[in-house]
């Protein structure tokens, strides 16, 4: 297992270890076959400049590397959000709060990540660029969960104890649940999302995937600007639900069997656990059923560009952007008055209950090749992968999503056994429990482990 931040920062101030050998093993993991396809750019010099400046060996982060989706705004480097459309763009000419936030910490910036064009998609895939296999299965070259796909195989390859991202519907606990590590959805508004390319302004969160829970209590308070406020009660002081409606249909085995192990261990460690129906998420469809927030913004910022260079765009992107033209004003806003009334809904239904734990996705990573972009050789081969594509989409949006649209905040832990296909626990609830959340997940972690 590879060691956390935490770990690697005592050893550096120990003297177990120095910081150049720390940033050319996390090089050596970035450079590898393996992991290569994670990076759009690899930055080196600017990287090795950062750890071995004796300023960030002092800071949080103490000049490890960190890796940055191409969501974010870097000086000097264009932001493309993993798209062609983009990459004639101006470089940036400052760094995005959350980059110069982890800079300041003392992160190195090791390189631009790989992600879903856009960021419109759990899947993981890019036409315009080579899909990261997923960290976790030597064998078969898996998806790794989207849309913030390199920066979790950054992490989860040993490339980047930090991977930088973003989670509209799930792009950060997805790839974080198929990859085996830890992936932390914040509430919204506690990290500035300027600087970031916008695929819904209502639903966008600045957040990031680790090794470990303490990595990402760390991730979130530099990113955040604020200090979690820790507390050690035991699992038995906690009451946690568990939500029957939906999240837990069509389970596969592996997953089936994990989460009910998880929830074994938990109880054993005292936990008190209830089973909620919280039919409240059965109600989305209906209010998302004119597309939702995603299609309707993502449109709004990119109508412009679909015009004058919309065969550029991954054909499975554009039409997930494009069906927001369909949406009328008066839509809009009942979407946005539905969602505050079903938010109401959703918290009264959870009073009394400290988290929410759910399977983050119910199925395992399937192989790249059922899902592979179309390549136009067989028409017959290119549809069929198309269906199985916009399929495990749906499925790996579907319980993640529900928390973007409480505006609440989540992480999602391994709870896998050794051998097994990892598989995520997801532990959430709504806006501004991020403590809460966080501090529960480091006492799980131990049950889990």
């Amino acid at each position: 297992m590879l060691p956390d931040l935490h770990s690697t920062r005592d050893a550096l101030r120990q003297g177990r270890s120095q910081p150049a050998f720390e940033l050319e093993q996390a090089l050596a993991a970035a450079e590898a076959a393996v992991c290569r396809p994670a990076f759009l750019r690899i930055t080196a010099d600017q990287a090795r400049a950062a750890a071995l400046a004796p300023a960030n060996q002092q800071r949080p982060l103490a000049g490890l590397a960190v890796s940055v989706k191409d969501l974010f705004d870097v000086a000097g480097q264009v932001t493309a959000a993993g798209s062609r459309v983009l990459a004639d763009a101006p470089p940036a000419d400052r760094d995005c709060p959350a980059v110069a936030r982890l800079t300041a910490a003392g992160g190195a910036l090791i390189g631009r990540t790989h992600m879903v064009e856009f960021a419109f998609s759990g899947v993981g895939t890019n036409p315009h660029h080579p899909t990261p296999a997923n960290a976790c299965d030597p064998a078969t070259p898996r998806i790794p969960g989207g849309s913030s796909s390199g920066a979790a195989v950054s992490v989860a390859r040993g490339a980047a104890f930090i991977g930088l991202g973003s989670d509209t519907g799930g792009s950060i606990r997805i790839p974080a649940a198929l990859n085996g590590i830890v992936g932390f959805k914040n509430t919204a508004r506690r990290v500035p999302t300027q600087g970031a390319v916008p695929l819904s302004t209502t639903l966008d969160t600045v957040c990031a995937m680790t090794r470990s829970v303490r990595d990402a209590i760390l991730a979130h308070e530099v990113l955040a600007a604020r200090t979690v406020t820790r507390s050690h009660a035991p699992l038995a002081a906690y009451r946690f639900a568990v939500a029957r409606t939906t999240m837990l249909d069509g389970l596969e085995d592996t997953v089936a069997r994990a989460f009910d192990r998880a929830l074994g261990r938990l109880r054993d460690a005292g936990a008190r656990i209830d089973e909620l129906p919280l039919a409240e998420i059965r109600d989305l469809g209906t209010i998302q059923s004119t597309g939702g927030f995603s299609a309707a913004e993502s449109y709004a910022w990119h109508r412009g560009l679909l015009a004058s260079n919309g065969t550029a765009y991954d054909p499975r992107v554009r039409a997930r952007i494009e069906r927001g033209a369909a949406m009328k004003a008066w839509e809009y806003l009942d979407l946005v008055a539905a969602r505050r009334d079903w938010i109401g809904r959703v918290d009264r239904a959870l009073h009394g209950y400290d988290a929410v734990l759910s399977p983050t996705v119910p199925l395992v990573a399937p192989p790249i090749a059922s899902v592979a972009p179309a390549d136009g050789t067989d028409a017959q081969a290119d549809a069929a992968r198309d269906a199985e594509f916009f399929r495990v989409n749906t499925l790996l949006l579907r319980n993640t999503s529900v928390v973007n649209m409480l505006d609440g905040c989540a992480i999602s832990i391994p709870c896998q056994a050794p051998g097994e296909l990892p598989v995520g626990l997801m532990i959430w609830h709504g806006a501004l429990r991020d403590d809460a959340v966080l501090n529960i997940a480091l006492q799980a972690e131990a049950a889990l482990n």
